[in-house]
């Protein structure tokens, strides 16, 4: 009963002193400070598919995208042919220096892109290596430019450029991030359409309140829909855990058929993929001969996650295989782990008697 009382009356000081508390600021700035919001600054889709039905019809942009133009550069002796898209900027908008450039493309091993940038003077500000892995899929990857001086972007890639299908461009700004002291300090870049920060794998076991998260495979892997194309993993077990956990990323999925799980050859069914937008541009359909239904497939990467039952783990050697969902013929996974929980010292559970 002691306990009880002193429980509350710290209880009641605690509410004393947040009521007498001064508002907490961030960043030094003063309570009920008004901040004038940002300008409207309109993002810009461009499509830079190339039409085969004739002239394509004009696009719509904001007023800081200039122009956009096809440039085919014929192969030279020792240099084959490529084609650069050419992006003219207007000056940045309100003063914004940050461009993020998100780039879909079809990632074949010989026509990976590069996005190069330049100033009004024609000098070079910024490239990248070539983007993608090359696993031969519909994909997507963001890039953040320097562009307070930036007049051009160019997207430069082997070939005729028909592996090019189009960009998304927003101006980013910056903000103050709070993060706890013992997280990693991480370079997050707000992605739009509530799509997830990327998946990092951790290089060591970590373990955190009974909780032991462990890397199966940091590397891309690619998989199939049968057992025999899946990424499979091997993983010894200590002694049996409460449940588990399995996440990862997920490229060019179908977003109605799920990755399948397996562990130790039992069929655990299919994972969960939360989904970003749909005005999300990463989103593009499919149309089969004598099916009504359009299917979509996310061209980009998606975080899957599965609950794995204890009852399907044992101590000892443990199995897991992951394939791509049915009707999904090329897919791949990467940053792959697996989260183990056990009882601890501060565990917190019930017991509930029975009737």
């Amino acid at each position: 009963m002691f306990h009880r009382v002193l429980a509350f009356a710290l209880l009641v000081i605690a509410a004393q002193q947040l009521v007498r508390g001064q508002e907490v600021t961030i960043g030094g700035r003063l309570p009920n400070t008004k901040i004038a919001p940002p300008a409207a600054v309109r993002s810009a889709w461009l499509d830079l598919r190339q039409s085969t039905t004739g002239r394509p019809g004009p696009q719509s942009a904001p007023e800081w995208v200039k122009r956009i133009t096809m440039l085919p550069q014929p192969g030279v002796e020792g240099v084959g042919e490529k084609t650069i898209f050419r992006i003219e900027l207007a000056q940045s908008p309100s003063d914004l220096e940050l461009l993020m450039f998100r780039l879909f493309f079809d990632d074949k091993p010989d026509r990976r892109p590069r996005l190069l940038a330049s100033d009004n003077s024609g000098g070079r500000v910024f490239q990248t290596t070539p983007l993608g892995v090359g696993l031969g899929l519909a994909t997507s990857e963001t890039v953040i430019v320097p562009a307070a001086d930036v007049s051009t972007v160019d997207v430069e890639v082997p070939g005729d450029g028909r592996t090019i299908r189009g960009a998304y461009l927003n101006w980013m700004t910056s903000s103050e991030v709070l993060r706890p002291v013992n997280a990693d300090q991480r370079y997050v870049i707000g992605e739009t359409f509530d799509a997830g920060a990327p998946l990092r794998a951790p290089a060591q076991d970590v373990e955190n309140f009974g909780t032991v998260t462990a890397t199966l495979a940091a590397e891309t892997i690619a998989i199939g829909p049968t057992v025999q194309q899946g990424a499979a993993f091997q993983f010894p077990l200590e002694a049996q855990p409460l449940t588990a956990l399995l996440t990862f990323e997920i490229s060019s999925a179908y977003i109605d058929s799920p990755p399948q799980v397996y562990v130790n050859r039992e069929n655990l069914g299919p994972a969960s993929l939360p989904l970003p937008e749909l005005a999300d541009p990463a989103y593009r359909g499919e149309m089969r001969p004598l099916v009504r239904q359009m299917r979509f497939q996310y061209t980009g990467w998606l975080r899957a996650q599965k609950l794995l039952p204890a009852s399907s783990l044992r101590p000892g050697p443990n199995d897991i295989v992951v394939i791509a969902g049915a009707g999904t013929p090329a897919s791949a996974i990467r940053a792959t782990q697996i989260q183990l929980k056990y009882v601890w010292e501060k565990f917190d559970y019930e017991l509930i008697p029975g009737r």
